[in-house]
C-alpha cells in the first residue's frame, strides 16, 4: 500500500512539475488585466495585398493567465485566393457563458498576440495546396458539434474545435501541441484518427487516452495533461512545458 501511495504522489509531482517550471521561468503569469493585454499583430501572417494566394494556417499561444500556465489557445486562419482580408475561426469561452455561440468568426489579424503572448505558427499552407482545403474548413466549422458548450477542462475548448476540424478535413494534418489541452477531447466516440493522419488515437472524454502515430510519437493523456515521446523527431513532450528536444 505504501509503495502505491508513493508511486501515485510521485506521479502527481511529475504532472505538475511542468505548470511549476513554466511559471517560475516566467513563460505565464498568474496576472493580468485581458482589456489592457497587448493584441497587437507579429506581422508574420502573409499581407492580404502582397500576397494574393490562398492562405491557410493554424497558430498557438499560451493562454490567458492561469491557463497559460497549463497550455495553449490554438485558432485557425485562412484566406481564399485574392481575398481582401483572413477569416479567422476560433472558439471563446466566454460567448457561451452569455448564451451564445462559442465559436466566432472573425477579420481579426491572424497573427495577433493572445493577451500579451505571441503566437506561434503550427501550420502554413499558401497557393494550391490551401485554396483546396479553405471551403472544406468552413464546412468542419459549420459542423463543430460543441457550438453552446465550452469547457476550460477537459474541454469541449479552443482546442477541441481546431482538432475537430482538422479531423474533418482531409489534408490538413496539424500535429497541435502536447500543451493544447481539450484537442484529445473527441467530438464523436472515444477512439479516432491521430490529428496528423498517421496514428491512432484513444480518449475518455479528455481525461484518460492514448495517442499512437508516427507523427506524434507516443503520447499518454491522464486527467487532461498529456505527455511522450516523439520518435520521428526525438523529443520529450511534457505538460506544461510541451517539446523538449526537435521541433
Amino acid at each position: 500500500m505504501k509503495m502505491i501511495v508513493v508511486t501515485l504522489a510521485a506521479f502527481v509531482a511529475f504532472l505538475a512539475a511542468g505548470p511549476i517550471l513554466v511559471l517560475a521561468t516566467g513563460q505565464a503569469s498568474l496576472e493580468g488585466n485581458w482589456r489592457t493585454a497587448n493584441r497587437d499583430s507579429i506581422a508574420i501572417a502573409p499581407e492580404p495585398a502582397m500576397h494574393p494566394e490562398a492562405v491557410v494556417q493554424v497558430y498557438a499561444a499560451r493562454a490567458f493567465s492561469w491557463r497559460g500556465v497549463f497550455g495553449v489557445h490554438t485558432w485557425i486562419a485562412v484566406k481564399a485566393a485574392g481575398a481582401p482580408a483572413y477569416e479567422v475561426f476560433e472558439v471563446l469561452g466566454w460567448r457561451a457563458r452569455y448564451g451564445g455561440s462559442a465559436v466566432r468568426n472573425s477579420r481579426r489579424a491572424p497573427d495577433m498576440r493572445w493577451f500579451g503572448s505571441d503566437p506561434d505558427v503550427l501550420l502554413d499552407l499558401r497557393g494550391e495546396d490551401a485554396a483546396r482545403l479553405v471551403e472544406p474548413i468552413r464546412d468542419a466549422v459549420a459542423s463543430y458539434p460543441f457550438e453552446r458548450r465550452y469547457g476550460i477542462w477537459p474541454g469541449p475548448n479552443s482546442n477541441t474545435f481546431v482538432a475537430h476540424v482538422v479531423r474533418e478535413v482531409a489534408g490538413l494534418e496539424v500535429e497541435l501541441p502536447v500543451t493544447a489541452i481539450g484537442k484529445d477531447y473527441l467530438a464523436r466516440g472515444w477512439i479516432a484518427p491521430a490529428l496528423s493522419g498517421t496514428g491512432v488515437q484513444v480518449s475518455l472524454n479528455g481525461l484518460l487516452g492514448l495517442i499512437a502515430s508516427l507523427d506524434e510519437g507516443l503520447e499518454f493523456n491522464v486527467l487532461g495533461l498529456s505527455f511522450g515521446v516523439d520518435f520521428l523527431r526525438p523529443a520529450l513532450k511534457l505538460p506544461g512545458i510541451g517539446r523538449l528536444g526537435m521541433s
